[in-house]
């Protein structure tokens, strides 16, 4: 029986580590993003196992519905029983980064279609197939300490951010009162050395009034690499004793 994750912004940072380090381990990955990862093809050449790409634009539901079906048709035509599916909700923006009273309606709209939408569609989606399959199954949504504080400049972060650690609890309530074999956490990265820290140095103070702050954590090198933090996710995922519904900490691993 096959371990198997799906797994979205699968392309690069935080998404293609943990791909890395699931194909390594022995695990088929299925991963959804606009652009592919050629270094996870090669990687999975080198390990004997599954990798398959979709191209999906995540801020349109309609597609992410579609492509969550292509997924899962063509798992089964691997193997119809899996001993597990993961699901990783990686994929994310910060975009906007200003004064709320600057953000334009339709960034607001890509941001919570994103951050929040799509997360949801997915896991929806395959808890109701893992329960009717019977598939025990570990969905994960990636959240951030902006869930818990305030930062100036980034009212749709904090907001998506928050309202998907909420959504956790009440999902992983609900499966637990079901009695499935389905979980669900979300697991706070830190701060790494990604792309998206890059977007977030190059705001202007107007905008981003802690801008600063991330300039100098990567002057100080300061930044966790997303290797480092993937492997602390998976071994997460992995134990056995996972909690329903925590909210994870890579600082309590680290």
């Amino acid at each position: 029986m096959l371990k198997i994750a799906i797994i979205t912004g699968v392309s690069k940072g935080l998404g293609e580590a943990i791909a890395s380090l699931l194909l390594e381990s022995g695990v088929a990955v299925y991963g959804i993003s606009r652009s592919n990862s050629f270094k996870l093809s090669e990687i999975a050449k080198e390990n004997n196992q599954i990798y398959q790409h979709y191209p999906c634009d995540l801020t349109v539901s309609e597609e992410v519905e579609e492509t969550f079906q292509k997924v899962m048709h063509d798992i089964s035509l691997i193997e119809k029983e899996p001993e597990m599916i993961y699901l990783i909700n990686n994929a994310a923006t910060v975009e906007p980064m200003d004064q709320a009273i600057n953000t334009k309606s339709r960034d607001i709209m890509r941001h919570v279609q994103l951050n929040t939408i799509t997360p949801m569609i997915l896991t929806n989606q395959l808890l109701k197939t893992a329960t009717e399959q019977q598939i025990p199954s570990i969905s994960v949504v990636i959240t951030s300490g902006a869930a818990e504080r305030p930062i100036s400049g980034w009212s749709a972060y904090c907001a998506t951010k928050a309202s998907m650690n909420m959504y956790t609890k009440v999902v992983a309530l609900e499966q637990e009162e079901m009695q499935t074999e389905n979980k669900v956490i979300a697991f706070n990265p830190g701060v790494m050395d990604t792309e998206m820290q890059e977007i977030i140095r190059s705001s202007n103070k107007e905008a981003f009034t802690d801008v600063e702050h991330y300039k100098n954590l990567k002057e100080k090198n300061a930044l966790k690499n997303p290797k480092i933090v993937a492997g602390v996710l998976i071994d997460i995922i992995n134990d056995e004793a996972v909690v329903n519904g925590e909210i994870y900490n890579v600082k309590e691993y680290l």
